[in-house]
């Protein structure tokens, strides 16, 4: 894996099932690490637009966004980039209008994009908000990631959402992007008190392995009304457990960013 000095290192944020927590764990750690002094850029490819918004930015009709790479060869992502609530925390928008099916000869444009010099001689860390649907969009998150986070609420169905993924970044992994790393899977709006929580937590470390199993994130009001307040929860209640859980497992990932995973094949059930 590429270590911090080849910039930028790139995080995607991943799952292949709605309302998992991607945009609060996309907008959380980029802020942390934006925090650390680390140039950050948040990409919003999310049509939703809900990342953007987490940082303060409603974009206008005629704003550039992410998806007109995806539309037009010769633009340039670098024309995109919007300043944040955060310094050192720069966002490319999405475009909540956008449409459109792409082919698999689509899937490096993103990995292009972020290798253009403007790009990557400007920031330390790239974090990609990625939409849930299977398209090529999140395709090439995946295609330009070098290691992907997997958030997830601990239900039942917990499982069906990482095994969903799994197939797709076992496909990717072994075509276009070889060196694609598991960072781990993210509980989100875990409760320990709550028997369930604590059942599905214990079956996932079963399944998938402990080690696979990043530091969870407690539930916590305050993260809701920080996005509804468009700002990450850093800034919104830097004394509650939501900031405080985002701080450590920012400085977890920084900490594993060296280490060698194994192949998520043994995902894939």
């Amino acid at each position: 894996m590429p270590s911090l000095e080849t910039r930028p290192l790139v995080f995607s944020v991943s799952n292949r099932k709605g309302g998992t927590g991607k945009s609060t764990t996309a907008v959380n750690l980029a802020a942390e690490w934006a925090a650390q002094g680390l140039q950050t850029l948040l990409i919003d490819l999310d049509s939703q637009g809900h990342a953007s918004l987490g940082v303060g930015v409603t974009p206008s009709r005629d704003q550039p966004t992410v998806h007109r790479i995806f539309q037009e060869a010769d633009f340039a992502l670098e024309t995109a980039l919007q300043a944040t609530v955060m310094e050192n925390l720069l966002l490319v928008p999405a475009d909540q209008g956008f449409e459109h099916s792409g082919s698999a000869g689509d899937l490096l444009i993103l990995r292009h994009q972020l290798n253009r010099p403007m790009i990557r001689e400007r920031f330390d860390i790239v974090v990609l908000d990625t939409p849930p649907s299977l398209d090529f969009l999140l395709m090439n998150a995946l295609a330009a990631a070098h290691g992907v986070i997997i958030p997830l609420i601990p239900h039942y169905l917990a499982s069906e959402g990482v095994k969903q993924l799994a197939r797709l970044f076992f496909r990717i992994a072994s075509t276009v992007n070889p060196t694609l790393k598991l960072f781990g899977l993210l509980p989100v709006m875990v409760d320990p008190h709550i028997k369930l929580h604590r059942a599905v937590l214990a079956d996932l470390k079963h399944q998938f392995g402990a080690a696979r199993l990043l530091r969870g994130i407690r539930t916590d009001i305050h993260l809701a009304e920080a996005f509804a307040a468009h700002r990450p929860i850093r800034l919104h209640d830097p004394k509650g457990r939501g900031a405080m859980d985002y701080q450590l497992l920012a400085s977890e990932l920084l900490a594993l960013r060296g280490l060698s995973f194994q192949s998520t094949s043994d995902l894939i059930c």
